[in-house]
């Protein structure tokens, strides 16, 4: 059961302009299970996306790198659970541009204007077939009020769908965000298996768009792990349509961008820890922050170190105290001159550390307390600077292997 979180409710998501989905249930490894999506967007529309480094890249982000790099613009997107398309080969690029051509016949663009995204079981080879079947049904489905549904049909190991809309004021416009993503497990994005799609009326200038694509990827998916593995899928996609009719914004330094960053911004982020509230077999969700550091890339380095350690992990979901395993994922983490004496520790805003020693206020019943809460904040001081970094993980349960032991069953 996901931690403190919702499904999402269906009038709670707010339709944006120029962006019209439809759902199918095309049978790509389960029966009777929405497994198909296609969104379509109109004429004018910007598109901007941030990909898996992980060098074993699936053959969706392939084809998605090469036509976003085109000069077609970006009219469809396309998004199959089931099967991962990773793995593949050739053949995997051949069904992924496969796909991207008869989505492109059916709303009459060219292929390179439409991107594919997958998501599955990796190394098994995609059934094109079905999606081609699939495809006539997302079409006659599309509507512009279909985000909870297409929350469900980009849906594999997660127990919730996930989606969220914010709205805001720009040059006196309202300006819309929805965004969906998907994720339970082999999370631990590193790009910028995870997919995410945000979309806003926002009219954006094509490099604003991409930088604020790789802003909120670093401040929500970047800064997210479950069980510190990197998908081949990795996807992230920022769409504007521009039907707000706001003047065009065109980068950094005004009210107006910095208003749409917010709004842009707090819906990745909610997305992101909506994954990891979801976390496959997840009972504890954990904020991990990281304050003094000499720069940002080390805290988030120690946070890290924190957060994918199975040993912190497990004794989180035990509600067991053994807080020394947090300290040792500390010095663990790889900064060379850290200077142990000045290390500080919190939990739950109990002081666990003082000067790189048990401090001592504290006592067993203390941490035991606050390890038992549902959400816990673990607070880290390095004594080396003035940065900082937070990351958002969960605990480690029976049922985390349980879950991928039976995973392609």
């Amino acid at each position: 059961m996901a931690v403190n979180l919702e499904p999402p409710r269906p009038q709670d998501l707010l339709a944006i302009p120029g962006v019209r989905l439809g759902i199918a249930r095309a049978g790509i490894r389960k029966p009777d299970r929405k497994d198909l999506l296609l969104i379509a967007l109109d004429e004018g529309s910007r598109v901007a996306g941030v990909f898996t480094r992980n060098r074993f890249a699936a053959a969706p982000v392939i084809v998605c790198r090469e036509h976003l790099e085109g000069r077609d613009p970006i009219r469809a997107i396309v998004v199959n659970t089931g099967v991962a398309n990773a793995g593949t080969g050739k053949a995997g690029v051949e069904a992924a541009r496969a796909t991207c051509a008869t989505a492109a016949s059916l709303l009459d663009l060219e292929s390179s204007q439409v991107l594919p995204l997958s998501t599955g079981v990796i190394m098994e080879a995609l059934p094109v077939e079905r999606i081609q079947a699939g495809l006539p049904a997302c079409v006659a489905d599309l509507s512009p009020d279909n985000w909870a549904s297409a929350a469900e049909a980009i849906m594999t190991t997660d127990t919730l769908p996930k989606a969220v809309s914010r709205r805001v004021v720009i040059d006196g416009r309202p300006v819309t965000v929805t965004g969906i993503s998907k994720g339970a497990g082999m999370i631990q994005p590193n790009m910028a298996t995870m997919l995410g799609i945000i979309a806003t009326d926002a009219a954006v200038g094509p490099d604003a768009l991409a930088y604020l694509a790789g802003l909120s990827a670093s401040r929500s998916f970047n800064a997210i792990t479950v069980d510190g593995d990197t998908s081949t899928n990795d996807t992230y996609l920022l769409v504007a349509t521009g039907k707000a009719g706001n003047p065009l914004i065109v980068g950094e330094g005004t009210a107006e961008f910095g208003k749409l960053q917010d709004a842009i911004v707090e819906v990745a982020q909610w997305l992101a820890q909506a994954i990891v509230r979801d976390g496959e077999g997840a009972t504890k969700f954990i904020t991990i922050v990281v304050e003094g550091g000499e720069s940002a890339r080390e805290c988030l380095c120690v946070a890290k170190a924190i957060a994918h350690s199975p040993l912190v992990k497990t004794a989180f979901f035990a509600s067991d105290p053994n807080l020394g395993r947090i300290l040792a994922a500390i010095g663990n983490a790889g900064i060379d001159d850290l200077d142990p004496s000045r290390i500080g520790l919190s939990l739950g805003g109990v002081t666990v550390v003082e000067g790189g020693a048990r401090a001592a206020s504290y006592t067993e019943a203390q941490g035991q307390r606050a390890m038992k809460d549902a959400q816990i904040e673990v607070r880290v001081t390095l004594g080396r600077g003035v940065e900082t970094a937070t990351v958002w993980t969960c605990d480690l349960s029976y049922d985390y292997v349980k879950i991928n032991a039976d995973y392609r069953s």
